[in-house]
């Protein structure tokens, strides 16, 4: 049954005032709507992307997915260096625009493109990040969900045909959500989608965040359970006398994390070759490391439960971190699609038994080897990512345990100083966007741009007229009472002028044939720009094209565009302000 053409215009309408109330970050009950949609869209699509890692590896290892050691010496050099090969043949397939992944990838996307993201390079990561997980790629699959919840999220807002400000949080939403449902951390993933993606913190932008995080790891839940990635003791701060080397830890976490984000950005331009070249390269350097040293192989999670529970001798420990550290630096250097956020929390765990060997040599003997497992964890995470709020988080939640956040805000803390300030070191996601040459642009007038669409500010009181138009038509125009005149010509440039201007012309002439491009009155060249567009966007416009106004335009029909207001360059510039006070 058709439905009758007045319900239908109401749908219209209320679809379209719902996309113009996201115009503002105000509008909290329809961005709560977006986080509840982006959390079940990036839940689900964490359930598709997990399960064919897990079920195709649970084909492979059948006493576990993480149980690479379990494989003869023969398939844990080959499988490594199959699985670069495929990643290298679809990447051969593929657009060079489509092939770039991982968290720089949606920082790259949010800071100079808005936050849109194509469908192709979804299905890109999707399809890369499996294989490299699958065939034992040293990393995470946290990277790789952190690209594909966002993503999924951006382009649920292009469905939508939401303004871009929204898409923005709908980014950040998707991050979130990505990695509450991996590690089982919905407040972790709040925090490094304000921390790392967004960069910045607003009471409006965290209530869609928080609620993308909490429906995305509900769906996870729900379909796998709740259980925690890691068998965690409750530990704590049992004397005051560790301390100190609670510092030590800290100094020496941060020294590693330097080490590995200064190996990326010292190898990756020299590494020579084509990239299919560099692909197998970095399986081939896996395969090999994972000859010898099979904990190297794949995410390592068992590796770090058996850490947690001191489990492994300490040489051991160490030829595992040397391995994971070269591993992991030249899988990144070299393009491999994998996740850093596990590598690190792998790293940090490793260099955390170590210490506790270390601790038990000094006399340390009533700490549990889980304590500084968990501090070093912490550790590389906060100052790998430059994320120390994001790492606290992670730890409180994986833990569930408050005795463990004194201890791992002074050891978070010291590494990330250590890291970042000793060592003049920037986060591992910016550094891999200097190398492609590509600088965040994150500037406080930038963040108060573009949280708001242009239709915030334009006005809508405008005449459309014609360049040459009769004193009759002129004063019909006037009794409409608008603000600005939008001057059509076809042989002229597009131009407003004030209405107030024109009437007063008017009253002082008693012309029949008005010219509006020669009567005296203050008039400003205009450019277009779409209602979707945000304050930033509009701010970028206006000084490329040198004008003094925009015509915010909306597409009605394919092929149709309709002026919908007027944006002033210093309303702007008055609004940038006004926020920053």
């Amino acid at each position: 049954m058709r439905r009758p053409p007045l319900h239908r215009l109401r749908q219209f309408y209320d679809v379209r005032a719902f996309r113009s109330s996201l115009a503002s970050l105000e509008a909290l009950p329809q961005f709560a709507i977006l986080g509840i949609l982006s959390g079940l869209v990036t839940g689900l699509t964490i359930l598709a992307f997990r399960g064919l890692i897990e079920f195709t590896l649970h084909l492979l290892l059948p006493e576990g997915p993480d149980a690479f050691e379990s494989m003869s010496l023969l398939e844990r050099g080959l499988t490594p260096i199959a699985g670069a090969s495929c990643i290298a043949l679809y990447f051969h397939l593929m657009k060079g625009q489509d092939l770039k992944m991982g968290v720089a990838q949606v920082l790259e996307r949010l800071s100079h493109h808005q936050g849109y993201m194509s469908l192709r390079n979804f299905i890109v990561q999707f399809v890369a990040g499996a294989l490299a997980l699958i065939s034992g790629q040293t990393g995470g699959r946290e990277g790789p969900a952190i690209h594909l919840g966002a993503a999924a999220s951006s382009l649920l807002g292009q469905r939508l045909s939401l303004p871009n400000n929204s898409i923005r949080v709908l980014v950040g939403c998707g991050a979130a959500a990505a990695i509450g449902s991996s590690f089982n951390t919905p407040i972790a993933g709040v925090i490094f989608a304000m921390e790392v993606i967004l960069m910045e913190y607003t009471i409006a932008g965290f209530m869609p965040v928080i609620l993308a995080s909490v429906t995305g790891t509900l769906v996870v839940q729900f379909a796998l359970g709740s259980e925690s990635l890691f068998v965690v003791p409750s530990v704590g701060l049992s004397d005051w006398t560790e301390i100190p080397f609670i510092v030590l830890a800290g100094l020496m976490i941060g020294c590693i994390a330097a080490i590995f984000v200064r190996g990326v950005e010292a190898l990756h331009p020299r590494l020579p070759g084509t990239q299919s070249l560099k692909l197998i390269l970095a399986g081939a350097v896996t395969g090999v490391l994972g000859l010898g040293i099979p904990e190297v192989l794949g995410i390592g999670y068992d590796t770090v439960n058996l850490a947690l529970a001191g489990g492994i001798g300490f040489f051991l420990l160490l030829g595992i971190l040397v391995a994971k550290l070269v591993a992991t630096t030249l899988s990144v250097s070299l393009g491999l699609p994998i996740g850093v956020v596990g590598p690190t929390l792998f790293i940090g765990a490793v260099c955390g038994a170590m210490l506790w060997h270390l601790s038990q040599s000094l006399g340390l003997s009533g700490t549990h080897p889980a304590f500084f497992v968990l501090l070093g964890m912490g550790a590389m995470m906060g100052a790998t990512l430059n994320a120390p709020l994001a790492a606290l988080m992670a730890l409180m939640e994986l833990t569930q345990n408050s005795e463990i956040i004194l201890p791992a805000m002074l050891c978070i803390v010291v590494a990330t100083i250590t890291a970042v300030h000793g060592f003049k070191m920037k986060s591992l996601f910016e550094t891999q966007l200097k190398l492609q040459g590509i600088q965040l642009e994150h500037t406080p007038m930038r963040q108060v741009l573009r949280r708001v669409s242009v239709e915030t500010l334009m006005s809508t009181r405008f005449v459309r007229v014609k360049a040459r138009i009769s004193r009759a038509e002129a004063e019909a125009v006037i009794k409409r009472n608008p603000i600005w005149l939008l001057v059509e010509s076809p042989n002229n440039p597009t131009f407003i002028v004030l209405a107030e201007d024109v009437a007063r012309y008017l009253g002082e002439q008693a012309n029949e044939d008005i010219n509006l491009l020669e009567i005296p009155a203050i008039r400003r060249d205009t450019s277009a720009i779409s209602w979707r567009a945000t304050l930033d966007e509009a701010f970028d416009t206006i000084a490329h094209h040198s004008v003094g106004a925009l015509i915010v335009t909306r597409m009605p029909a394919p092929g149709v565009t309709t002026p919908v207001g007027i944006l002033l360059e210093e309303d702007i510039e008055a609004y940038s302000w006004r926020r920053r006070d």
